[in-house]
């Protein structure tokens, strides 16, 4: 969305005029705007035994995810983000680190 304003000084520009002036003006601020890259994300929850609390840690930092939360009960649970084109990596990797003693938990069940 881009807002124009434009103060009147006399001189009438006509249709033509205001759509050319109001093109250019949003033009040149998209030019100069700082370009932020859309990264779709996945948002995982895992949990694994308190032994393997340091290796997941270091997996998911590793990974680039954002890890949200941890809880600490009968096992450690952790809530993360990471990009959706390296979710299906760490996954795996985790899963084969873990031996399958890490359980992977649906956000729609919490």
């Amino acid at each position: 969305m881009a807002t124009v304003v434009r103060y009147f000084g006399g001189v009438k520009l006509g249709a033509g005029g205001l759509v050319r002036a109001y093109t250019d003006s949003v033009a040149q601020a998209l030019l100069k705007a700082e370009k932020i890259p859309i990264i779709k994300q996945r948002f995982l929850i895992c949990s694994a035994p308190y032994a393997m609390e340091g290796m997941v840690r270091r997996e998911i930092e590793m990974a680039g995810a954002t890890l949200n939360n941890v809880r600490h009960a009968d096992s450690v649970q952790f809530e993360f983000n990471l990009p959706d084109s390296a979710a299906s990596a760490l996954i795996t990797r985790l899963n084969e680190a873990g031996n399958g003693r890490i359980l992977w938990i649906n956000p729609d069940d919490e």
